[in-house]
Protein backbone atom coordinates (compact mmCIF):
# COMPACT_ATOMS: atom_id res chain seq x y z
CA UNK A 1 0.00 0.00 0.00
CA UNK A 2 1.23 3.47 -0.89
CA UNK A 3 1.40 6.34 1.57
CA UNK A 4 -1.95 8.18 1.60
CA UNK A 5 -0.35 11.48 0.55
CA UNK A 6 0.39 10.25 -2.97
CA UNK A 7 -1.32 10.25 -6.35
CA UNK A 8 -0.77 9.14 -9.94
CA UNK A 9 0.43 11.77 -12.41
CA UNK A 10 1.59 11.74 -16.02
CA UNK A 11 5.39 11.81 -16.33
CA UNK A 12 6.17 11.69 -20.04
CA UNK A 13 5.35 9.83 -23.24
CA UNK A 14 8.44 7.66 -22.70
CA UNK A 15 7.75 6.82 -19.06
CA UNK A 16 3.96 7.01 -18.84
CA UNK A 17 2.62 7.67 -15.33
CA UNK A 18 4.25 7.68 -11.92
CA UNK A 19 3.47 8.17 -8.25
CA UNK A 20 3.88 11.66 -6.78
CA UNK A 21 3.75 13.13 -3.28
CA UNK A 22 0.81 15.46 -2.61
CA UNK A 23 2.26 16.63 0.73
CA UNK A 24 5.66 16.57 2.38
CA UNK A 25 6.68 12.98 3.21
CA UNK A 26 9.56 13.28 5.70
CA UNK A 27 12.69 11.17 5.67
CA UNK A 28 12.14 7.92 7.58
CA UNK A 29 8.45 7.59 6.67
CA UNK A 30 7.10 4.31 5.37
CA UNK A 31 6.18 5.19 1.78
CA UNK A 32 5.14 1.73 0.62
CA UNK A 33 4.37 -1.46 2.52
CA UNK A 34 3.29 -4.90 1.38
CA UNK A 35 -0.14 -5.72 2.73
CA UNK A 36 -2.79 -8.44 2.65
CA UNK A 37 -4.54 -6.96 -0.38
CA UNK A 38 -1.52 -7.41 -2.65
CA UNK A 39 -2.05 -10.34 -5.01
CA UNK A 40 0.33 -13.29 -4.66
CA UNK A 41 0.42 -15.18 -7.95
CA UNK A 42 2.25 -18.26 -9.15
CA UNK A 43 3.73 -18.33 -12.63
CA UNK A 44 1.55 -21.35 -13.40
CA UNK A 45 -1.57 -19.33 -12.61
CA UNK A 46 -0.37 -16.33 -14.60
CA UNK A 47 0.35 -18.52 -17.63
CA UNK A 48 -3.23 -19.84 -17.49
CA UNK A 49 -4.60 -16.33 -18.10
CA UNK A 50 -5.27 -14.48 -21.33
CA UNK A 51 -2.52 -12.61 -23.13
CA UNK A 52 -3.67 -9.15 -22.02
CA UNK A 53 -3.85 -10.20 -18.36
CA UNK A 54 -0.44 -11.87 -18.54
CA UNK A 55 1.14 -8.81 -20.15
CA UNK A 56 -0.13 -6.49 -17.42
CA UNK A 57 0.96 -8.81 -14.60
CA UNK A 58 4.45 -9.31 -16.00
CA UNK A 59 4.74 -5.53 -16.54
CA UNK A 60 3.61 -4.45 -13.08
CA UNK A 61 4.38 -7.36 -10.73
CA UNK A 62 7.69 -8.16 -9.09
CA UNK A 63 9.01 -11.62 -8.23
CA UNK A 64 9.96 -12.62 -4.70
CA UNK A 65 12.89 -14.97 -4.08
CA UNK A 66 10.51 -17.94 -3.81
CA UNK A 67 9.24 -17.32 -7.35
CA UNK A 68 5.88 -15.82 -6.33
CA UNK A 69 4.76 -12.76 -8.28
CA UNK A 70 3.41 -9.85 -6.23
CA UNK A 71 0.92 -7.52 -7.93
CA UNK A 72 0.07 -4.40 -5.95
CA UNK A 73 -3.63 -3.70 -5.53
CA UNK A 74 -3.25 0.11 -5.46
CA UNK A 75 -1.18 2.68 -7.34
CA UNK A 76 2.07 1.33 -5.88
CA UNK A 77 2.46 -0.62 -9.12
CA UNK A 78 3.12 2.68 -10.91
CA UNK A 79 6.17 3.60 -8.83
CA UNK A 80 9.02 4.17 -11.26
CA UNK A 81 12.66 3.19 -11.13
CA UNK A 82 15.56 5.53 -10.47
CA UNK A 83 19.27 4.97 -9.86
CA UNK A 84 19.00 7.96 -7.50
CA UNK A 85 15.76 7.01 -5.75
CA UNK A 86 14.13 8.87 -2.88
CA UNK A 87 12.97 5.59 -1.29
CA UNK A 88 15.01 2.70 0.04
CA UNK A 89 14.00 -0.93 0.43
CA UNK A 90 14.24 -2.77 3.74
CA UNK A 91 14.21 -6.43 4.70
CA UNK A 92 10.82 -5.89 6.39
CA UNK A 93 8.55 -5.64 3.33
CA UNK A 94 8.37 -1.86 3.28
CA UNK A 95 10.22 1.08 1.75
CA UNK A 96 11.24 4.21 3.61
CA UNK A 97 11.63 7.77 2.38
CA UNK A 98 15.41 8.09 2.13
CA UNK A 99 15.09 11.89 2.11
CA UNK A 100 12.36 14.45 2.57
CA UNK A 101 10.05 13.98 -0.41
CA UNK A 102 8.52 17.31 -1.36
CA UNK A 103 4.98 17.94 -2.59
CA UNK A 104 4.86 17.37 -6.35
CA UNK A 105 8.00 15.20 -6.32
CA UNK A 106 7.90 11.82 -8.04
CA UNK A 107 8.41 8.86 -5.69
CA UNK A 108 10.99 6.39 -6.99
CA UNK A 109 12.81 3.23 -5.97
CA UNK A 110 15.72 1.22 -7.35
CA UNK A 111 14.30 -1.75 -9.25
CA UNK A 112 17.63 -3.50 -8.75
CA UNK A 113 16.58 -4.19 -5.15
CA UNK A 114 13.67 -6.26 -6.47
CA UNK A 115 15.94 -8.95 -7.90
CA UNK A 116 14.25 -8.81 -11.28
CA UNK A 117 14.59 -11.76 -13.63
CA UNK A 118 15.08 -9.76 -16.82
CA UNK A 119 17.61 -7.00 -17.37
CA UNK A 120 16.55 -3.73 -18.95
CA UNK A 121 18.14 -0.52 -20.17
CA UNK A 122 17.16 2.67 -18.32
CA UNK A 123 16.74 6.32 -19.17
CA UNK A 124 20.12 8.03 -18.56
CA UNK A 125 20.37 9.83 -15.21
CA UNK A 126 22.83 12.38 -13.89
CA UNK A 127 25.02 11.35 -10.99
CA UNK A 128 25.35 7.67 -11.86
CA UNK A 129 27.26 5.45 -14.25
CA UNK A 130 24.60 2.74 -14.11
CA UNK A 131 22.65 2.36 -17.34
CA UNK A 132 20.70 -0.85 -16.81
CA UNK A 133 18.98 -2.84 -14.10
CA UNK A 134 20.41 -6.36 -13.95
CA UNK A 135 19.25 -9.57 -12.34
CA UNK A 136 22.22 -9.50 -9.96
CA UNK A 137 22.14 -5.85 -8.83
CA UNK A 138 21.17 -6.95 -5.32
CA UNK A 139 24.53 -8.76 -5.02
CA UNK A 140 26.47 -5.68 -6.11
CA UNK A 141 24.66 -2.80 -4.41
CA UNK A 142 23.16 -4.28 -1.23
CA UNK A 143 25.80 -2.68 1.01
CA UNK A 144 24.99 0.76 -0.41
CA UNK A 145 21.23 0.20 0.05
CA UNK A 146 21.78 -1.11 3.58
CA UNK A 147 23.82 1.96 4.52
CA UNK A 148 21.04 4.26 3.28
CA UNK A 149 18.39 2.22 5.13
CA UNK A 150 20.39 2.26 8.40
CA UNK A 151 20.68 6.04 8.23
CA UNK A 152 17.01 6.41 7.33
CA UNK A 153 15.84 4.22 10.24
CA UNK A 154 17.21 6.84 12.65
CA UNK A 155 14.21 9.03 11.73
CA UNK A 156 11.58 6.28 11.94
CA UNK A 157 10.15 7.21 15.36
CA UNK A 158 10.52 10.95 14.79
CA UNK A 159 7.97 11.16 11.96
CA UNK A 160 4.31 10.35 11.53
CA UNK A 161 3.81 6.78 10.28
CA UNK A 162 0.29 6.31 8.84
CA UNK A 163 1.25 2.89 7.43
CA UNK A 164 2.99 1.54 10.53
CA UNK A 165 -0.06 -0.50 11.53
CA UNK A 166 0.50 -2.64 8.40
CA UNK A 167 3.93 -3.89 9.45
CA UNK A 168 3.72 -7.69 9.51
CA UNK A 169 3.54 -9.14 13.02
CA UNK A 170 6.76 -11.07 12.43
CA UNK A 171 8.64 -7.79 11.93
CA UNK A 172 7.09 -5.40 14.47
CA UNK A 173 9.45 -6.04 17.38
CA UNK A 174 12.52 -6.13 15.13
CA UNK A 175 11.59 -2.90 13.34
CA UNK A 176 11.07 -1.08 16.64
CA UNK A 177 14.36 -2.41 18.00
CA UNK A 178 16.22 -1.34 14.85
CA UNK A 179 14.62 2.12 14.94
CA UNK A 180 15.56 2.43 18.64
CA UNK A 181 19.17 1.48 17.88
CA UNK A 182 18.87 -1.62 20.08
CA UNK A 183 19.64 -4.22 17.41
CA UNK A 184 21.36 -4.29 14.01
CA UNK A 185 19.21 -3.95 10.91
CA UNK A 186 18.81 -7.03 8.72
CA UNK A 187 20.44 -6.64 5.32
CA UNK A 188 18.26 -6.40 2.21
CA UNK A 189 20.33 -9.36 1.04
CA UNK A 190 18.44 -11.62 3.45
CA UNK A 191 15.43 -11.37 1.11
CA UNK A 192 17.45 -13.21 -1.55
CA UNK A 193 18.86 -16.10 0.49
CA UNK A 194 16.73 -18.67 -1.36
CA UNK A 195 17.80 -17.23 -4.70
CA UNK A 196 21.48 -17.17 -3.71
CA UNK A 197 21.34 -20.80 -2.52
CA UNK A 198 19.92 -21.86 -5.90
CA UNK A 199 22.81 -20.20 -7.77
Amino acid sequence: MMHPDTEIQFVSEQVGVGVFATKLIPKGTIVWIKDDLDLMLTEEFIESLGDLQKADIYKYAYVESDGIYVLHWDHAKYMNHSFNPNCVDTAYNFQLAAKDILPGEQITCDYGALGLIEEFECIPEEGTTRTKVTANDYLIYYKDWDAIARETFKYFHAVEQPLKYLIANEYVDKVNAVANGETPMDSILTLFIDKIERM
